[in-house]
């Protein structure tokens, strides 16, 4: 008996030792749920400590979760702020850094907590019906002002007579009369408006200080003397179907007035109140109805006068603005070739990049996105990533010296995974010459003595871009035994407002020569093979994807994911349906329903001999699931090697779930391995 059980125990660490040793090798599936990252990073006034929440999966729940830690500028005493054992966000400092303000949901729902970092004591200071956002500290650290949804009873068009008690009749049909009535990820949006309130930091009572029906949510700034507040909105009359147009406005926090200080047709946002009280920082742009156009910084007096534009030098979009203390700089973040930095300007328009690499809070696929933070003395705390690793924190001074790694939340995972090197990669534009950009990921034990299957990946947006950041799915690609090629073609950001806005009417346009080009350059290179060619990609990349198998026949297989196939069905469907005219194609739909098809990749589909495997979320409002089935019952009728993946209960974010972002990998990878040569 004893030997029996000394056998089988022998045997089960000879399995957990194999195991263990295979796992050292290669990022896998089930790594997932060990990842960290840092997000929402807070640096203190005095930039002696840092607070920030530390993400992760949590395996039993199927979702990311969220913490709040801090820590000394040095990266020591790296601790958990409360002992909450619930989601913590929003951290942010008092003006005097003596406190925390911080959201925080429960049970009862989200509220609002203050921490004190004297006492390390901390306590809920709100009992709100709705979910508070925006939290804003006032000057002297007395008041918060934050951004609250606010319900309203549906319209009732006709009643019927009282059931009778017990009776189980039918549901009360849901009415609306809105044009944003859903949203994907949300689904159907009661009826109502968020608005500005304030609440005491000690607590007590809350004050609403806007009304009417309108929105009333982003960044919200203090006037210096605290008697207004500033933010951004649309309140004019067609303000539901003038939709892309917002101004900056200002409350008296004594007789709730507004005073509207923006007026022109385009979004106006983010505004920031100098240090001096004197000037308002915020970003906009002229609206010109077109596929894309860079956010721009501009300054004005508080009281709206003396516009300004002053970011013209930088051909970028800007983004989280920030004064310096003394109100001679702001600082700002925007991308550039598939990279996140952050610079500072000066009042009369000078740039100077102080940051790369500001990422890594996107985990399932490499696109733009991190943040950063700024005490009183211009030290910089950020989200710091690179191919092998998401979000750590980093700190350099304003001046970009001094730069400091504080963090290294995947050392644990990391010190035993080999993962796929990232390569960039630039190339030639067959049609009209201009440089392209793209990355190259190489399985983790990759031999250049050997060919591997070649997969091209392409990003969704399509007016988003991909970069040198983590990727989860890259990884586990990679980790598969592909090379992995994801691009940025035109359309992309990051690159200049004239090259992403190409897709102007063209869409899917040249852009498919150049993805091309870029395959074709791989080749060139000896890292891609003919007869091993694999296309895959999600949302504008699942169009993309369709296109390309529609117009050549050089891939082995395809894996096409949440795409849009018919723009004459999706458009009047989508929870979006009111947002492409004219900025995507001239005219509504059914003006010029031909314009829509021609770049309709089912246009294609009596072309297409590639085996497709088609993917989408069931609950996608986005690009609903009838446009996948539109492609899939197409190549059933023509008896092309085909496969519909329906995945439950979720929406076009299919990833966003980590269950199902293993989901998705694993039969893009299995329908591949079925066509591999």
């Amino acid at each position: 008996m004893n030997t029996s059980r000394t056998q089988i125990i022998n045997i089960f660490f000879l399995l957990c030792v194999t195991t263990s040793l295979w796992s050292q090798e290669q990022f896998e599936m089930e790594d997932i749920f060990s990842l960290q990252y840092a997000n929402e990073i807070q640096i203190a006034p005095d930039g002696k400590h840092i607070v920030y929440r530390k993400m992760g999966y949590d395996i039993m729940e199927d979702r990311s979760v969220g913490a709040l830690w801090i820590m000394n500028l040095e990266g020591s005493m790296h601790q958990k702020l409360t002992s909450l054992d619930q989601s913590e966000n929003s951290p942010l400092w008092s003006p005097s850094g003596d406190r925390i303000a911080f959201i925080s949901q429960g049970k009862v729902g989200s509220e609002i907590f203050i921490y004190w970092l004297n006492s390390g004591n901390f306590a809920r200071i709100s009992q709100l019906p709705q979910s508070p956002s925006s939290l804003t500290w006032s000057p002297d650290g007395t008041q918060l002002a934050f951004s609250m949804f606010v319900p309203a009873p549906p319209p009732v068009m006709a009643k019927i007579p009282q059931k009778p008690t017990g009776a189980k009749w039918a549901k009360s049909p849901r009415i609306t009369n809105r044009l944003k009535h859903e949203a994907d990820g949300r689904g159907y949006l009661p009826p109502g408006f968020s608005h500005l309130f304030v609440i005491p930091a000690e607590g007590g009572a809350v004050r609403q200080i806007t009304s009417g029906d309108f929105h009333h949510r982003g960044k919200i700034s203090w006037a210096q003397d605290q008697t207004k507040i500033y933010f951004s909105a649309n309140r004019t009359e067609d303000w539901e179907y003038d939709f892309r147009n917002s101004e900056i406005y200002s409350v008296n926090l004594s007789d709730y007035s507004i005073e509207m200080l923006t007026d022109r047709d385009g979004p106006d946002r983010s505004p920031a109140v100098s240090p001096d009280g004197k000037t308002i920082a915020y970003l906009g742009f002229d609206d010109k109805r077109e596929a894309y156009q860079n956010t721009l910084l501009y300054l004005m007096q508080t009281d709206g006068t003396n516009k300004r534009l002053l970011s013209a030098s930088l051909d970028a979009s800007i983004s989280d603005i920030h004064w310096d203390s003394k109100g001679a700089h702001l600082y700002f973040a925007y991308d550039h070739h598939g990279n996140g930095k952050i610079g500072k300007i000066d009042l009369s328009g000078t740039v100077q990049k102080l940051a790369d690499h500001r990422g890594g809070t996107t985990l399932g696929r490499p696109y733009g996105s991190g943040m950063y933070s700024v005490s009183k003395q211009g030290k910089i705390a950020y989200t710091f990533t690179r191919p092998n690793h998401p979000a750590d924190i980093a700190v350099l001074d304003d001046n970009g010296k001094n730069w400091k790694r504080l963090t290294a939340l995947n050392q644990s995972l990391f010190a035993h995974k080999k993962t796929g090197r990232v390569e960039e990669i630039w190339y030639n534009s067959s049609v009209d010459g201009r440089k392209l950009q793209g990355w190259i990921v190489y399985p983790p034990k990759y031999d250049p003595d050997q060919k591997y299957p070649f997969m091209v990946e392409n990003h969704g947006g399509p007016i988003s871009n991909y970069g040198d950041r983590f990727s989860i799915e890259m990884q586990l690609y990679a980790s598969e035994g592909y090379i992995v090629f994801y691009p940025n073609p035109r359309g992309s950001t990051s690159y200049g407002e004239a090259f992403a806005n190409l897709l102007l009417n063209n869409y899917p346009g040249e852009d498919y020569n150049d993805v091309m080009d870029g395959v074709n350059a791989c080749i060139a290179k000896g890292i891609a093979h003919e007869e091993q060619l694999f296309v895959t990609g999600g949302s504008a990349g699942g169009i993309m994807s369709a296109w390309m198998i529609g117009k050549n026949n050089r891939f082995e297989a395809a894996a096409v994911v949440k795409p849009v196939m018919n723009w004459t069905s999706k458009l009047l469907v989508a929870d979006n349906y009111y947002g492409y005219a004219n900025s995507r194609y001239s005219g509504q739909v059914w003006e010029n329903p031909m314009n829509y098809w021609n770049f309709s990749p089912i246009s294609l589909v009596g072309n297409v001999e590639t085996p497709t495997l088609v993917m989408v979320g069931m609950d996608d409002l986005r690009t609903p699931p009838s446009e996948a089935k539109q492609l899939y019952h197409a190549l059933k009728l023509r008896k092309i090697p085909t496969a519909l993946v329906e995945i439950p209960e979720a929406s076009h974010g299919i990833a966003s779930r980590p269950s199902n972002l293993m989901t998705k990998v694993a039969h893009i990878v299995a329908w591949f391995e079925k066509y591999k040569k």
